[in-house]
């Protein structure tokens, strides 16, 4: 068991999470500067502690070769955990990246005059503690820990097992960093690492305002059921390319390549090709060979097989169409339309981000109307769908949810509001007895 595991181990989950209320309280007083400048202790640190990320990460990923090796552990899963030089610069510059972004609390978001006198003010502010339970990727720490920091929130995480070394290695340098400066508390950052500790954040109502679950389908739905605690899933990606019949061929080849191959493991790569059949005989032949030049396996309909058959192509299944692979493999299938087209991914996707190429503006427009998700791209790749392309400097995950946040989700989705009255004495009895008036007038 690692060091901060022990600590929470010997305190109890609830007492962590007792402390960490206490820890948002104060950081949701600090300045913006001094979080700002907590930010940027944080990510020096991380770029100074380059070698000891690494090497923890190495102990990880020994362990994960051969938990791969066994079959016990997916290839996807080990590509998550790896960390190079070049991800730790990018865990900085992420860092660095949100103490750059505008202070997300205390923005009037609206004012209203009751009556004279009288005036309510609509503020932003932290939602308080937050519960991350993430598998594999140790880049989580610094994403989730920078969006906390700056929005005045306090953590609790919980990293899968395949990646203690690095989770650990990561939290003890951003309480190190938080330490040296002035007005925070380390217990704002803490690390769960059992299956014990998750089932007793899971109870803590009291004291977490939001459980984040980032993984598997199964982790999601396990969260959900089994909290009363509100639960932001980021959810499976089963993300979609159509292909329409006004498309460009040579901008969709682009996109679908990049879509599928640029980074196949994670959520917002696309699993499932749809193509218009005006334009299917055109288009696949010379998709299906850079795809598999890419080293790509395709599972195709009947018709895709028929269009391309000394490609190799296997038979998809009706499982196939609802498969997030998180792999080099991907499913295509030959449709009649655009109708057809949005039919489908309404049908099978999960509303996480979906793209139409075409050079049909009235085309876009209904694709984007129509489809239902998070993300809807035209002419791009769905890999765009990323809190840090997005400029919001990192994200905590991606919500296909219609509540409180969706898609990517960044210091916004870390913030609710509270109302504000002001007044001079003020009794509502003088106005259920109609000897006051409401003016209800919109403040600028």
């Amino acid at each position: 068991m690692t060091q901060t595991a022990q600590l929470v181990s010997e305190a109890g989950v609830a007492a962590v999470a007792r402390r960490a209320r206490e820890a948002s309280r104060v950081l949701a007083t600090l300045s913006a500067e001094a979080r700002n400048e907590a930010l940027l202790a944080a990510a020096e640190a991380i770029a100074e502690s380059k070698e000891r990320i690494l090497a923890a990460n190495a102990l990880d990923c020994r362990a994960a070769e051969s938990a791969v090796a066994a079959g016990k552990m997916s290839a996807p899963m080990l590509a998550r955990l790896r960390v190079n030089e070049r991800g730790v610069a990018q865990m900085a510059a992420q860092v660095r990246g949100v103490a750059g972004l505008p202070d997300p609390l205390g923005r009037r978001l609206a004012a209203t005059e009751l009556d004279h006198g009288l005036v309510l003010y609509k503020e932003s502010c932290p939602l308080g503690v937050v519960g991350i339970v993430f598998e594999s990727r140790p880049e989580v720490v610094p994403q989730v820990a920078s969006l906390a920091l700056k929005s005045g929130n306090a953590l609790l995480l919980k990293g899968g097992s395949e990646a203690a070394h690095s989770n650990e290695a990561l939290v003890s340098i951003w309480r190190d960093a938080l330490g040296r400066c002035p007005g925070l508390a380390q217990v704002s950052v803490n690390l769960l690492q059992t299956r014990a500790h998750v089932l007793e954040l899971l109870a803590l109502e009291r004291d977490v305002d939001l459980i984040i679950p980032r993984g598997s389908r199964e982790l999601v739905e396990f969260v959900a059921k089994n909290s009363r605690i509100p639960v932001l899933g980021h959810g499976e990606g089963i993300c979609h390319v159509y292909v329409d019949r006004a498309a460009d061929l040579q901008k969709a080849c682009g996109v679908t390549y990049d879509a599928k191959v640029q980074y196949p493991a994670v959520c917002n790569a696309a699993e499932t090709l749809l193509v218009d059949e005006a334009i299917a005989a055109a288009f696949l032949p010379e998709m299906v060979a850079k795809l598999k030049q890419g080293g790509v396996e395709i599972r195709g309909c009947p018709r895709t097989i028929a269009l391309v058959p000394d490609a190799g192509i296997a038979l998809a299944t009706e499982e196939d169409w609802s498969t997030e692979y998180s792999d080099l493999i991907l499913s295509v299938k030959i449709v009649s339309g655009l109708d057809a087209a949005i039919e489908h991914i309404n049908r099978y996707g999960s509303r996480h981000t979906e793209s139409i190429v075409t050079e049909d503006a009235e085309a876009a427009a209904r694709f984007m109307t129509e489809v239902d998700a998070a993300g809807v791209f035209q002419n791009a790749s769905t890999r765009f769908a990323d809190g840090y392309r997005y400029g919001f400097g990192a994200e905590l995950g991606i919500s296909n949810s219609k509540l409180h946040a969706r898609g990517p989700m960044g210091l916004e989705g870390l913030t609710t509001y509270k109302f504000k009255l002001f007044g001079n004495g003020h009794t509502v009895a003088e106005y259920a007895k109609g000897e006051k008036k409401f003016t209800h007038r919109p403040l600028q």
